[in-house]
């Protein structure tokens, strides 16, 4: 199945260019829609996990309105190109791993960028369905003004430090913990 030209037109405007990451997320979008049976979620009836925060990203936030403002798009950071989709009123989650890289495949960017599009999902994906319940949905927080440089943050990221209640942006992380070689 051809990529649909206004899924492609509709991310690519939202997105800014087009680029090989875009594609990535249009047939990301392109596979929901095809094994999930899915269409854009008005609220928080479709719930994603995204793995990265690279370009196809975008493309799930403009074609399927999973956003992070609505709270039914989630940051898991494994640096993968890898997508959960929770449907909440059927019950059914998937996720779409991205099994090809433009290195093996030997292709230039923009050769890349159309095999992309032209390809069908099960030749790009390994999709899986997956056991488990969708998130839970989106909390308001109440606004808790920070101590130290007097700006408000949501009472979720406050910490305490030295009896003041004090934002991220003022709070010195400690730790001995080490990660990768540094201590974090």
């Amino acid at each position: 199945m051809n990529t649909n030209l206004s899924f492609w037109d509709k991310a690519r405007s939202f997105h800014g260019h087009a680029c090989p990451g875009l594609a990535i997320g249009v047939k990301a979008c392109e596979a929901v829609v095809e094994k999930m049976g899915i269409s854009p979620s008005f609220d928080e009836e479709l719930v994603c996990i995204v793995e990265n925060d690279a370009c196809g990203v975008d493309a799930i936030q403009a074609l399927v309105s999973c956003t992070f403002g609505k709270g039914n798009l989630i940051y898991k950071n494994t640096g993968k190109n890898a997508y959960t989709f929770f449907d909440r009123q059927k019950g059914k989650a998937m996720r779409f791993y991205f099994k090809k890289r433009m290195a093996d495949m030997g292709m230039e960017r923009d050769a890349f960028q159309q095999y992309l599009l032209d390809a069908p999902v099960d030749e790009l994906f390994d999709c899986k369905e997956v056991d488990g319940e969708a998130p839970s949905h989106a909390r308001i927080f109440a606004s808790v003004a920070c101590e130290e440089c007097g700006e408000s943050a949501a009472e979720n990221k406050i910490r305490i430090q030295n009896g003041k209640k004090v934002c991220l942006d003022c709070f010195t992380n400690y730790s001995r913990m080490i990660i990768q070689g540094e201590i974090a």
